[in-house]
């Protein structure tokens, strides 16, 4: 087993920070390079905050299928594609293809609650060892359901992930009310409900600051706003290339730089299947009707998560989209189906703060965690379930330089 390597983790997200965090408790002496001024700046900045370690469900998968021709059209306002030509897309799509079958939905679903199952675990020890602070509540997620067919199906889950040691409990509406009032005024819109009572919430930015923190106390270091040409792995001892021609080696690289990980992938001749898909969020005062738990409303495709006095809302998915600037009608598309979805959890005349980013996806949506060149380690495409994932892909990226995987 390998001990005290100096490893460079490029990328100082969720995943960046975990990897770095859970590398340096087995003694390895870690940097953490990004091209932002400081940690959890991109994509982890201001993401949903939900910790979804039993909703894994895939993105690929029958239901999805069937829409296709809809969400090409643009006509769902949550869910779009915008189509590109270039091979790697193509490709990407082609897999996204083969991977909505039933069979195939299932397989990668179940992938994913393991993975999230070790998330949990070593995200709590990750927490407890460092005494990291970052909101960290356990209010439970109740999943909202506006018709007949869509609660069926997620029947049809639930005895799935049963399966793989998961409870919940489907709710009438009634009993969902019961639960949490703060859903009485759309009780008359609700088919059913699903609520699990395990699930938790946290800030992803504040994670990212204290394990950076955490770290640096630990003896790690960072180097912050340093853009990386490539990296270069040809014998030897690998080495990042900074695009101002400074040469950094070191045993060990783990590329988890999000939608940034294929570019960098390439400059060693590799490619990695993932395409951004780019999400939205807001963040505001809490509403009149505040709900306690965390919300996921399936038919308007937004999810609820309280952190202390703040609701942090988020929703949309636009696979190809390129850029993570904050479109004001893409914003407003994700308030409306707020409002629509709980009326009153915020004070939505009085948004604090938008915010877009790109999700790294890959066509099954599950993370990519396996050494791609002499020395490197790619740990990305964790999708939109990368505040998830984090701490178990961590985990995984230890084994593999441990030899235990």
């Amino acid at each position: 087993m390998s001990r005290g390597e100096e490893i460079i983790v490029l990328g100082a997200g969720v995943v960046g920070m975990a990897t770095a965090l859970t590398l340096a408790d087995r003694g390895h002496r870690v940097t953490v390079v990004d091209g932002a001024r400081g940690p959890g700046l991109g994509t982890s900045f201001a993401n949903g905050a939900q910790l979804s370690f039993a909703y894994t469900d895939a993105l690929a998968g029958p239901s999805v299928l069937g829409q296709i021709p809809r969400i090409l059209l643009g006509l769902d306002p949550a869910l779009r594609f915008q189509l590109h030509l270039d091979p790697d897309f193509l490709r990407w799509s082609l897999a996204f293809l083969r991977n909505c079958s039933a069979g195939a939905f299932r397989r990668n679903t179940l992938a994913g609650l393991t993975l999230a199952a070790e998330s949990r675990r070593a995200l709590q020890t990750l927490t407890e060892r460092h005494t990291l602070d970052y909101g960290l509540s356990v209010p439970g997620k109740i999943h909202i359901y506006r018709t007949a067919a869509s609660f069926a199906a997620a029947q049809a889950m639930v005895a799935l992930k049963q399966a793989g040691g998961v409870t919940q409990t489907l709710l009438d509406p009634g009993a969902a009310v019961a639960l949490e009032p703060m859903l009485a005024p759309i009780r008359h819109e609700i088919a059913g409900a699903l609520h699990t009572a395990d699930e938790a919430v946290g800030d992803p930015h504040r994670f990212c600051t204290a394990a950076h923190e955490a770290l640096i106390r630990a003896g790690g270091s960072s180097m912050f706003d340093l853009p990386i040409a490539r990296i270069e792995a040809n014998g030897g001892t690998p080495a990042i290339v900074t695009k101002c021609g400074s040469r950094v080696p070191a045993d060990r690289i783990i590329l988890a730089a999000g939608t940034g990980a294929p570019r960098l992938a390439r400059t060693l001749g590799m490619h990695l299947p993932v395409q951004p898909m780019k999400g939205y969020s807001i963040t505001a005062p809490t509403g009149a009707a505040a709900p306690a738990a965390s919300i996921t409303d399936v038919a308007n495709r937004v999810v609820f998560a309280r952190l202390g006095n703040r609701m942090r809302i988020a929703g949309l998915a636009e696979l190809g989209k390129r850029d993570a600037k904050v479109e004001p009608k893409r914003v407003r598309a994700l308030v409306d189906s707020a409002r629509a979805a709980l009326p009153q959890a915020a004070d939505y005349d009085n948004i604090e703060s938008s915010w877009a980013g790109l999700r790294p996806m890959t066509p099954d949506s599950l993370p990519i965690t396996r050494a791609i060149a002499p020395g490197v380690i790619a740990n990305t495409g964790h999708g939109g379930l990368g505040w998830t994932y984090a701490a178990g892909s961590a985990e995984r990226v230890a084994q593999l330089i441990e030899g235990t995987a």
